[in-house]
C-alpha cells in the first residue's frame, strides 16, 4: 500500500511587524500601497502616509491600556506603526515630556484662560526629534536598514546620531555645513558620521534624494526621506500625550512651529484619530502655524490667501526652522482654515525677546524654535487671532543651550570684590529690597 506524502506547508509572508500599520495611503488620490520603504505615490507623486487598522478597542479598554504603559511613546504602541513589543527594543524612549501650566506667562500676556507649553526640551537628545527617530527606527529594523541617516537643521542629527548609537546601527547624517556649534558637537559627538553640506538645509535634502536613488545609498534608511511616513508618525504622539495630560481633551488653541509642517499636520492628525477612537470628546479646536520672517514662505501664503507655497531663501536665526521649501506647506494652510486658526511669523529680535520672556517668566529656556513660537503667541494675541479667554498649548520643541549665540548678551549682571560692601555698591540689593514677593499659588 502506497504511503500518503505530506502535504507541503505553505510559508506566508506576513510583512513587516509594525503593528496596527496596515498599508501606505496617498494623501492626495488615496492609492493604498503594501507598507515599505517608499514616500511617494507612484500614480500621483503625492506624499505617502500611514494608513491604520486599529481594531475594535472600546475607548475605555484603549484609554486604561494607554494609562497602564511605559513614561514614553510607546504607551501609544497600540497607536503607532511600531510593533507592540517596541518598548523592550533598545532604544532611547522619548515622550511624556512636561506639560507646564504657564502661569506668569499667562498674565503677562493678558490670558484668563489657562496657558500650557508643552516643553519637549526633556526628550533625550533635548528636542522633540527623539519621537520621530524612535517610530523611523522601527521602520528601518523591519526594511533591514543597516545604516540611518538623514537630511537635518541640527536637531534630527543629533536625534538619529544618539538613536543609531543606541540601537546599534551605522549612521550618517548630513547638515548645512554653518548650524549653530552646540548643534554640530551635539549631533557629532555619538560616534557616527557627520557631513556638513555647502548650502542650506533644501540643498542637503536634495543631496539626500540623490543619494537614495544611487547604489550607493542601498541598505541606508533616511528617516526623513525613503522612511518618512513612519517617521511623522512620531509627531503624533505630541497631540496624544497634551490631550491626556489635560485629563483626556482636546485644547481649544495650540501653536505648533513649523519647518517641513510635517509637525503641526501630524499633531491635526493625532487630535483626529483620538476624536474618532472615542478618546476625547469632538469639540472645536484651532491651529496655528508659527514662522520666523526670515523663512516664512507659509506665513506668506496664508496672508495672500495662496494655495501655493513660495519658496524662499532661509535667513533667520532660527535655524532649526529655516527649510525654505516646505513640504507639508500646502497641507498646514489647509489646516490652519479649516481649524479657524493662522499662520503668523515673527522677526529675529522678536525670537530673541520671546526666549528671554519666556525664561524670565517660565524658567524654560527654549532654543529659537521655541522663541517662534512664543513670539507668535504674543503677536496673536496682541492682534487679536488668538483668544487668552481659550485654553491654549505652545509647544517648546528643543533646548536653548542649543543656540546659544541668539541670546549671547544674557551673562554677568555686575561683578564684585567678595564683600558686603561691594554687593551693595552694585546696586543689586536695592533692586531685591523694593521688589514684590512671588505670587500666591
Amino acid at each position: 500500500m502506497a504511503t500518503a506524502t505530506p502535504a507541503a506547508t505553505a510559508t506566508v509572508d506576513l510583512g513587516p511587524d509594525l503593528g496596527p500599520a496596515a498599508a501606505l495611503s496617498c494623501r492626495e488620490c488615496g492609492t493604498r500601497f503594501p507598507l515599505g520603504p517608499s514616500f511617494a505615490c507612484l500614480e500621483c507623486f503625492g506624499p505617502l502616509e500611514i494608513a491604520y487598522d486599529f481594531g475594535s478597542y472600546e475607548a475605555e479598554e484603549l484609554r486604561g491600556r494607554i494609562e497602564a504603559g511605559p513614561a514614553s511613546i510607546w504607551r501609544y504602541a497600540p497607536l503607532l506603526p511600531v510593533p507592540a513589543d517596541v518598548a523592550a527594543k533598545p532604544n532611547l524612549n522619548p515622550g511624556w515630556t512636561p506639560l507646564v501650566k504657564a502661569d506668569n506667562l499667562g498674565r503677562e500676556l493678558g490670558f484668563t484662560a489657562q496657558l500650557h507649553i508643552k516643553d519637549d526640551s526633556g526628550n533625550p537628545t533635548h528636542s522633540f526629534k527623539d519621537r520621530v527617530v524612535a517610530c523611523a527606527i522601527e521602520a528601518a529594523r523591519a526594511f533591514g536598514f543597516t545604516t540611518l541617516s538623514c537630511s537635518s537643521t541640527g536637531n534630527l542629527a543629533g536625534a538619529v546620531g544618539a538613536a543609531a548609537a543606541r540601537a546599534g546601527f551605522r549612521s550618517c547624517v548630513f547638515i548645512p555645513h554653518d548650524l549653530e556649534q552646540g548643534k554640530v558637537v551635539m549631533a557629532g559627538v555619538y560616534g557616527g558620521e557627520l557631513v556638513g553640506i555647502e548650502g542650506n538645509y533644501d540643498d542637503v535634502n536634495r543631496f539626500c534624494s540623490e543619494l537614495i536613488g544611487d547604489p550607493a545609498g542601498e541598505g541606508w534608511g533616511f528617516v526623513n526621506v525613503n522612511l518618512r511616513p513612519y517617521y511623522g508618525e512620531g509627531s503624533k504622539t505630541l497631540a496624544y500625550e497634551i490631550c491626556e495630560q489635560l485629563g483626556w481633551r482636546l485644547p481649544e488653541q495650540i501653536v505648533i512651529p513649523i519647518a517641513s509642517g510635517s509637525q503641526l499636520t501630524k499633531i491635526d492628525k493625532g487630535l483626529q484619530e483620538l476624536i474618532r477612537l472615542g478618546l476625547v470628546e469632538d469639540r472645536p479646536y484651532r491651529i496655528f502655524g508659527a514662522q520666523a520672517e526670515g523663512c516664512s514662505p507659509v506665513s506668506a501664503a496664508f496672508k495672500a490667501g495662496h494655495d501655493v507655497i513660495r519658496p524662499v531663501k532661509p535667513d533667520t536665526i532660527a535655524k532649526s526652522l529655516a527649510i525654505g521649501n516646505p513640504a507639508d506647506g500646502p497641507y498646514v494652510l489647509d489646516i490652519a482654515r479649516r481649524t479657524g486658526g493662522a499662520v503668523e511669523d515673527v522677526t529675529d529680535a522678536e525670537v530673541v525677546a520671546a526666549i528671554k520672556l519666556l525664561a524670565r517668566t517660565e524658567g524654560i529656556f527654549a532654543e529659537t524654535a521655541g522663541g517662534v513660537t512664543v513670539g507668535v503667541l504674543k503677536k496673536l494675541v496682541e492682534t487679536g487671532r488668538l483668544d487668552p479667554a481659550r485654553e491654549t498649548v505652545a509647544i517648546n520643541t528643543g533646548d536653548g543651550l542649543k543656540t546659544l549665540d541668539a541670546v549671547s548678551d544674557a551673562g554677568l549682571t555686575a561683578t564684585i570684590r567678595p564683600t558686603l560692601d561691594s554687593l551693595r555698591a552694585s546696586g543689586i540689593l536695592d533692586q531685591h529690597s523694593r521688589a514684590a514677593g512671588p505670587a500666591s499659588a
